[in-house]
C-alpha cells in the first residue's frame, strides 16, 4: 500500500459534535458545540466543512449530511478524565506550599471562567500582588496575573514549581497547570495575553511522537502542542497568536520538506468563544477555519494526509462556562481519498495508531489504525 509523506493533524479545539454516551455523569446532557452553532448562528456557511461530511457525524438543520463526502468521518469518543477540583478548590495544604514558594498570598481558589474571575479579582490583584488561582470542570489550577505586577518570568517560574509539587502529590495530580497573564488597570480593561503557558503532566508512557522522533521522522508542533506533551517527542515548535496565525504556520510547511508530522492546535474556538459563550463569535471563527482549510487543501500534494479532529466540546449555549463531554469529530482527508463515514471511534488513540501504522513505527498499547480505511 502507499503510504504518506506528511501527515497534517489539526485539533480544533473544543469543537466537539454532540454529547458523550457518559455526558450524564458532567451534567451535560443535550451539548452539541458544532451542532448548536450551525443551527443558531444566522446564514452559518462552511462549504468544506460540509463537503468533507461533518453534516454526517454531527446532525443538524444548517450543515447537510453528503451521500458521499469527500472525506473518511466518524465520531472519536474521549474515554478516561483527569482528577479535578471543581467542587472543593484546591486543599489548603497546597494552597499553602504556593504561598510559601511565591512569598505571595493566593485570593480565589475557586471554579470559574477565567474572564469573568479577572473581572471580579483584578484589581485586588493589581493592588496587592496576589496571585489568582482557579480551576473548572477541567482538570487543570489556572494562576492569573497583571504582568504590571508580576514579570513573566516569575508567574512561569511559580507555574514550574506548582507542576512539580502537583506531580510530587498524586492526589493533587492535575493534567495542566497553567500561566495566565493579563493586562489593564481596570475590570473593563482586563484582558488576557498571549502569553499563556501551559505545564503539562508528561506522557506516562512513550507516545507516537517519541517512537516518530526516535525513528528521525520530523514533529513539529504548532500552537500550545508542545506545551501539552511537554515538550516530549517535539523536534520543531512555533507559537501562534490566533487560529488564522496557525493555519498560516500549518499551510506554509505545505512548501517545506519534510518527513512526519505537523501537529497543530486552535486553541482561540476554546479560549476566545466556548468558555466566554460567545456563539457569534465561534460561528465566525468556524467560518474563517474553512476558509483556512480550503486554501490547505487546495496546495495539498498526493504525498499528504489530512486529519481534522477537536478533544472536546465547550457549547456556547451550554449552561456555566466550561469545557462540556461530547463526541469529537474525525475527518480525514488526501486528494485520492474515497470518502464514506466510519462507525464510532473507540478511543482518540485511532488517530496516533493510524500514524503510526503509516510511518511503520512501533505501534501505540491502545487505538487502531484506520490506515486502511484511508487508501
Amino acid at each position: 500500500m502507499k503510504k504518506f509523506k506528511r501527515i497534517f493533524v489539526i485539533v480544533a479545539d473544543s469543537m466537539g459534535i454532540g454529547e458523550a454516551k457518559d455526558a450524564d455523569k458532567y451534567n451535560d446532557l443535550g451539548a452539541s458545540t458544532f451542532g448548536h452553532i450551525a443551527n443558531l448562528y444566522p446564514n452559518f456557511n462552511v462549504p468544506t466543512l460540509e463537503k468533507l461530511g461533518i453534516g454526517n457525524i454531527c446532525k443538524n438543520k444548517q450543515v447537510k449530511e453528503v451521500k458521499n463526502p469527500a472525506g473518511v468521518v466518524a465520531a472519536l469518543e474521549v474515554k478516561h478524565p483527569y482528577p479535578s477540583f471543581t467542587e472543593t478548590g484546591f486543599p489548603d495544604e497546597l494552597i499553602e506550599m504556593i504561598e510559601k514558594y511565591s512569598k505571595r498570598k493566593v485570593i480565589g481558589n475557586i471554579s470559574a471562567s477565567g474572564t469573568e474571575i479577572i473581572k471580579e479579582l483584578g484589581m485586588e490583584q493589581l493592588e496587592t500582588g496576589a496571585l489568582i488561582v482557579y480551576t473548572s470542570a477541567d482538570s487543570v489550577l489556572q494562576i492569573a496575573a497583571n504582568e504590571e505586577v508580576i514579570p513573566l518570568e516569575e508567574l512561569y517560574d511559580i507555574c514550574k514549581y506548582v507542576r512539580q509539587i502537583t506531580i510530587e502529590h498524586k492526589e493533587w495530580q492535575v493534567g495542566r497547570i497553567i500561566a495566565r497573564p493579563f493586562i489593564g488597570r481596570t475590570p473593563e480593561t482586563f484582558k488576557r495575553t498571549t502569553n499563556r503557558h501551559d505545564y503539562a503532566l508528561k506522557p506516562f508512557a512513550k507516545t507516537v511522537l517519541d517512537s516518530l522522533k526516535e525513528n528521525g521522522y520530523d514533529v513539529i508542533a504548532v500552537g500550545k502542542i508542545n506545551d501539552i506533551f511537554d515538550g516530549s517527542g517535539i523536534t520543531e515548535t512555533t507559537r501562534t497568536t490566533s487560529n488564522h496565525n496557525g493555519m498560516e504556520i500549518t499551510t506554509s510547511y505545505l512548501n517545506k520538506d519534510f518527513t512526519g508530522i505537523v501537529f497543530t492546535n486552535l486553541v482561540d474556538f476554546d479560549a476566545l468563544y466556548g468558555h466566554r459563550r460567545d456563539l457569534p463569535g465561534y460561528a465566525k471563527a468556524i467560518m474563517e477555519f474553512d476558509k483556512d482549510l480550503t486554501e490547505f487543501i487546495s496546495k495539498m500534494k498526493e504525498e499528504d494526509l489530512l486529519i481534522v479532529t477537536a478533544d472536546h466540546g465547550n457549547d456556547p449555549i451550554h449552561h456555566g462556562t466550561d469545557h462540556t463531554r461530547e463526541y469529537t469529530p474525525l475527518i480525514c482527508y488526501h486528494n485520492n481519498i474515497k470518502g464514506h463515514t466510519l462507525p464510532i471511534q473507540k478511543s482518540f488513540a485511532t488517530i496516533g495508531a493510524t500514524i503510526a501504522d503509516n510511518f511503520e513505527i512501533e505501534m501505540p498499547k491502545i487505538g487502531h489504525s484506520i490506515l486502511g480505511e484511508l487508501l
